[in-house]
């Protein structure tokens, strides 16, 4: 076994090419601000989504508390491991021959950068195909999208991530230390091995797709509700489905910002053949980047939440004067007649009804 597919030697190869040199203060506080506000962030949304999935735990939002459960526990424990890593990184001075001689720690830094990486992007993809099937077909989902399916769908998601982070270990291809000497990713340095390059295009190329999959079913799901609102003329009932709606399109918004510049520095490499003009230090920006994405997520479901909105819009009302937006539109309704709403008004004969009969009288 040469030395490029050997795992004791592959992730020490960066250290004799040129790296770059970044501020050991400077960058010790970014790793530990990063995952302090991380954990705190994410902490806080688990104890919410917790919280409004009791509440919620037999009607059709629980499907999507739980999947943005698993999205905000996935970005907790990304912060608390990546960040602790790169903690005992810095304060072992880098000197990764001291004490990753085997590669196992590098390993394991390579593996869950990818896999943290790539399971909240494909996670909000999940959210973003539920909510769209949630809308588009009520009955359908009231009836398959069960709390035991949905937590099927993510134990296969995880399980894909993992298989995807695991790829390179399992060719015999190691993980390797990157420019910076600060974390461990896919070669990206010298890349001339069409398996290197394939690594970083197949980074890339799914998280394009995720991010894709989420714009469309967004778009699909916020035309049908707006038609439907139109065609029905009613304005309660449905309340649940656009707050979840601007819950995901903030997260989807997040993730193009934070995750594009990575994404694509990652494709401009792996293209490239390693010989793209990316230096360390744009590299590493695009990694701050991204894990801004896993510190943003959890404020979407803190702040995109019907009682906060309902207050920011009553302070809102009161400094400016005016009166807007109806706050008849965010009541609480039964989530049973938001779908019996929804299935009525999709059928012709269903839409005449809703034209002779006030909203009060179904269900």
């Amino acid at each position: 076994m040469n030395s490029s597919k050997s795992p004791g030697l592959a992730g020490f190869g960066v250290l004799k090419n040129t790296t770059c040199h970044t501020e050991k203060k400077i960058s010790v506080f970014f790793s530990i601000i990063f995952m302090t506000a991380g954990i705190l962030s994410n902490s806080l949304a688990i104890v919410i989504l917790m919280k409004a999935y009791q509440r919620f735990r037999q009607k059709s939002k629980a499907s999507f508390l739980l999947l943005a459960s698993g999205l905000v526990v996935t970005d907790l424990f990304g912060h608390l491991i990546n960040g602790a890593i790169a903690v005992f990184v810095y304060a072992s001075d880098k000197d990764w021959i001291r004490f990753n001689q085997s590669n196992i720690l590098c390993s394991v830094f390579g593996i869950c950068m990818v896999f943290f990486g790539l399971c909240p992007l494909f996670l909000g993809s999940v959210m973003a195909v539920e909510r769209c099937i949630g809308v588009t077909k009520p009955i359908f989902h009231s009836t398959k999208m069960t709390s035991r399916h949905v937590k099927m769908m993510l134990t296969m998601v995880c399980l894909f991530a993992v298989l995807i982070a695991l790829l390179p270990i399992l060719r015999f291809r190691a993980y390797q230390i990157q420019a910076s000497r600060t974390w461990c990713f896919y070669k990206t340095e010298h890349v001339e091995d069409w398996e290197d390059r394939f690594y970083l295009l197949l980074f890339s190329c799914l998280g394009f797709l995720a991010l894709a999959i989420s714009f469309l079913c967004n778009a699909v799901t916020g035309i049908t509700l707006l038609r439907v609102k139109f065609k029905s003329q009613q304005r309660q009932g449905r309340s649940h489905h656009f707050e979840m709606i601007i819950q995901l399109l903030a997260i989807m918004c997040v993730s193009c910002i934070c995750w594009s510049p990575f994404l694509v520095t990652m494709a401009r490499i792996g293209i490239n053949e390693g010989r793209s003009k990316e230096t360390c230090e744009t590299i590493l920006f695009a990694l701050r980047m991204a894990t801004w994405n896993q510190i943003l997520d959890p404020w979407v479901y803190i702040l995109l939440r019907k009682a906060v909105l309902k207050n920011l819009y009553k302070i809102t009302s009161g400094c400016c004067g005016v009166h807007v937006i109806n706050l008849h539109m965010w009541e609480l309704s039964s989530i049973k007649n938001s779908l019996k709403v929804a299935a009525i008004s999709e059928s012709p004969v269903g839409s005449k009804q809703m034209n002779l009969q006030p909203l009060s009288s179904v269900g």
